[in-house]
């Protein structure tokens, strides 16, 4: 329902493991921003290796409290989705193991932090923005008092209409059999309620959820206060400019932003020279930042993070090791066939693509130049691999590989 363009800002804030944001991803198609978040670090950790797998490249994968997310990012995001903790009663016919957490903790534990995310989440959407509140849970005080409680607290917020009347589904092939309206009656009667969405179980082949889709008042395109904070600027910005990246083919002459700690870093000629065997237009969206041993395409226009728990900043490009830089798999899998000029393509049906798969020793018949490859199956790209004196060395991620 959250309806992302090409090109916005987008947050998700309680994004592990990942399937929401994969898909927000993919509907930004590599342009603009979109900011990953969770705040448990290991359910991060697998939502990074999701948004990485799905070749997402203008992600930043955070694990940070709400609280901290608001300071950084004042009225910054054009899309939020805030698919909420819950009690999680939608989902017990599902997973009876959630009743557990429900004896546990109860309502009252849930819509406290529901809350809080909310209001913080309220503070970092744009005038003009939308956002999109869901829970899994039947729960009144979780959903329609969830979204009174906001309504109360931000009056230029308002609950959007988002079933399309019959004629309208008809036009769009669509069916919405099976949702029903939000119930004012189960919080403070606020008319609007009506607007929010509740899915039930007994009426359609699924679980139990509510969502409402929500929108500031404003003008969009103000100044944004991200922007005009004393002191705030784009971390990872390229001091030299991309020309000079490109100015010396030894790489001499070419410096990056370390974003750690904001030091001028010289990129090594290795480095240098894989990046120019890229695709132009794709480095053309980001800017080269280097957090030595690493070096990242980071999406322009974001403010500065410093202080934030950041496990991605970013598409990682690759790492600078002694006498070589080796690409990353993040960067095998957001690129396609066309995007590099060294190509090693497959047919589906070659067993070279299992043994690859495997991290096995592959051999080609064909004889092939020293240097990286990009592996790829009818275009689809696999991940690298290395030619040396025509010998083949698998550089798929063991942490990926087919067991």
């Amino acid at each position: 329902l959250l309806p992302v363009e090409k090109g916005d800002k987008v947050l998700d804030i309680c994004a592990a493991p990942g399937g929401k944001s994969t898909e927000l991803g993919a509907k930004l198609q590599g342009e603009g921003i979109l900011v990953s978040n969770d705040i448990s670090n290991s359910r991060a950790k697998a939502l990074l290796k999701n948004i990485e797998l799905l070749g997402i490249s203008n992600a930043l994968v955070l694990s940070e409290a709400p609280n901290k997310l608001a300071d950084v990012f004042p009225e910054y995001f054009d899309k939020i989705l805030v698919d909420a903790p819950c009690s999680g009663e939608g989902m017990f016919r599902k997973s009876p193991s959630i009743m557990k957490n429900w004896e546990q903790y109860g309502v009252e534990y849930y819509n406290k932090l529901q809350k809080e995310i909310i209001t913080f989440a309220a503070r970092m959407l744009k005038p003009g923005g939308m956002m999109v509140y869901s829970t899994c849970t039947f729960s009144p005080e979780e959903d329609e008092g969830t979204i009174s409680y906001l309504l109360e607290q931000f009056p230029e917020f308002h609950v959007v209409n988002a079933i399309p009347g019959n004629a309208m589904q008809q036009k769009l092939g669509l069916s919405y059999e099976g949702f029903a309206f939000g119930k004012p009656e189960w919080a403070d009667g606020k008319d609007e309620l009506k607007n929010c969405i509740r899915l039930w179980p007994h009426k359609l082949n699924g679980e139990g959820h509510f969502i409402a889709l929500l929108r500031k008042d404003g003008d969009p395109y103000r100044e944004n206060p991200s922007d005009t904070i004393p002191g705030r600027s784009a971390v990872g910005k390229d001091i030299s400019g991309k020309s000079a990246m490109f100015k010396n083919a030894t790489g001499k002459n070419t410096m990056s932003r370390n974003a750690a700690a904001g030091k001028k870093t010289l990129l090594s000629e290795e480095a240098c020279s894989f990046i120019k065997k890229l695709d132009p237009n794709r480095i053309s969206k980001g800017e080269i930042v280097v957090r030595e041993p690493y070096v990242y395409l980071v999406p322009k226009g974001l403010p500065n993070l410093h202080g934030l728990r950041i496990l991605r900043q970013g598409l990682l490009i690759g790492e600078m090791k002694k006498l070589r830089f080796e690409p990353s798999q993040a960067l095998a899998s957001a690129m396609n066939g066309k995007e590099y000029g060294k190509i090693i393509s497959l047919k589906r049906d070659d067993p070279n693509v299992i043994r690859y798969l495997k991290c096995e020793s592959v051999e080609f018949e064909e004889q092939y130049e020293d240097g990286w490859y990009l592996i790829c199956v009818e275009g689809y790209p696999l991940g690298w691999g290395k030619i040396t004196k025509n010998q083949f060395k698998n550089k798929y991620l063991p942490g990926w590989r087919w067991v």
